[in-house]
């Protein structure tokens, strides 16, 4: 018997239940104030300010296509009635229309990706269109950043129903697959050399475990790929081993030897919203289920450890109903994210050097009071996607 995500969590842990279905009406009440009616798209971010006068507010700064793109991909599990208020009146079928009308312009690979994987999976009649703009720009043979590739991935699987994307499908399967460090089971921040620094390059980030693993499981979902499953349940379980006692999803890791480099920020998108869309894709898939790892992360976002005293409750909340937010991510507040420089330089030659006084000296109490549209975005993706088995 098939269950939804939010049924089985009901069932697990009912507080936790409570808890994203708070999420989950932050983000209907939140993603309108990101909404820009006359650009039709979504902003950057909203950030919290205070006035001269010490009054509280959010600031709305910047544009962002690519957020617009994940917004549409989460927010098309809603009923239609409950889509427009997010995007104008318009439903997401409706506003993926108005995203493919702006692929011509668009000049990054991963916008461009977002917006065929939205178009496939709302079956936009120009979804070729879409894909043979991706195809444009991801010229064959030039490395590509992880996260992109992965997109690019996830778009193909998703319109390979409707389009024939066999041969494209192959080689950006087999770019991420060999994108890994002698088979070992973390991505790199990149599909190959050029992109990232040399004294840099065995550091990714979270993003460059999620998205990957999340389109090798929808791969072998939509056409049996034992290897890509496996690839994608090897990193699952690479990260979830690796989580913090609080539940914490790691930031940067190194890709060669599968450990952490610097764990914050820890980013409240990472806990609610990112890990939990991948590792569920990943579960039905028929891949390991890692429901624990998912409420240990989900529950961070009220715990925070970080910044809680002796009690246990934290000194100011990372969800905010009155703004319609969840703030950004707890950090370090180091000057020119010193700890993660010293870190990256001094593992690139010492993998299991620590530089511990760093942590006594820059310690993760400082909240990015910010917020951004895919945030939500994501949200949707993961709590009302399904069914979960």
């Amino acid at each position: 018997m098939n269950t939804t995500r939010l049924e089985a969590l009901a069932h697990e842990e009912p507080s936790l239940h409570a808890l994203a279905e708070r999420l989950l009406a932050l983000a209907e009440a939140g993603l309108p104030e990101m909404y820009l009616p006359g650009a039709d798209t979504f902003v950057f971010t909203r950030v919290g300010t205070v006035t001269s006068d010490g009054v509280r507010r959010t600031e709305a700064r910047g544009t962002s296509t690519r957020y617009a793109a994940i917004t549409a991909l989460g927010a098309r599990f809603l009923p239609e009635d409950r889509q427009r208020p997010l995007f104008g009146g318009h439903t997401v079928e409706e506003y993926t229309g108005l995203l493919v009308e702006q692929l011509p312009a668009v000049t990054n690979l991963g916008d461009a990706a977002l917006i065929a994987w939205a178009a496939a999976e709302t079956g936009h009649p120009k979804l070729a269109d879409a894909l043979a703009r991706v195809a444009a720009l991801d010229v064959p043979g030039r490395p590509q950043y992880t996260v992109e590739a992965a997109w690019v991935l996830s778009a193909l699987t998703a319109a390979r129903t409707a389009v024939d994307v066999e041969d494209r499908l192959a080689a950006a399967r087999d770019r991420l697959l060999a994108a890994r460090t002698e088979g070992g089971p973390l991505f790199p921040h990149a599909t190959g050399p050029g992109l990232v620094p040399g004294y840099r390059s065995h550091v990714a980030c979270f993003a460059d475990q999620t998205y990957p693993l999340q389109a090798l499981a929808r791969l072998h979902a939509s056409g049996t790929d034992p290897e890509a499953l496996a690839a994608a349940d090897a990193c699952a379980a690479r990260i979830c081993a690796l989580q913090g006692d609080g539940g914490q999803w790691w930031w940067h890791y190194d890709a060669r030897t599968g450990g952490v480099v610097e764990g914050y920020p820890v980013y409240s998108v990472h806990q609610h919203a990112m890990a939990p869309t991948a590792l569920f894709d990943l579960a039905d898939a028929g891949g390991t289920d890692f429901g624990a790892a998912i409420r240990r992360g989900l529950r961070w976002m009220t715990d925070v450890p970080e910044i809680s005293g002796p009690d246990g409750t934290p000194r100011e909340p990372m969800i905010l109903e009155k703004y319609g937010v969840t703030w950004r991510k707890v950090y370090r507040g180091d000057p020119a994210k010193a700890v993660r420089a010293a870190r990256g330089l001094t593992t690139k030659v010492a993998p299991q050097v620590r530089l511990a006084p760093l942590d006594r000296l820059f310690r993760p109490v400082v909240i990015d009071r910010e917020c951004r549209p895919y945030e939500f975005g994501w949200l949707l993706h993961a709590w009302l996607g399904g069914p979960r088995r």
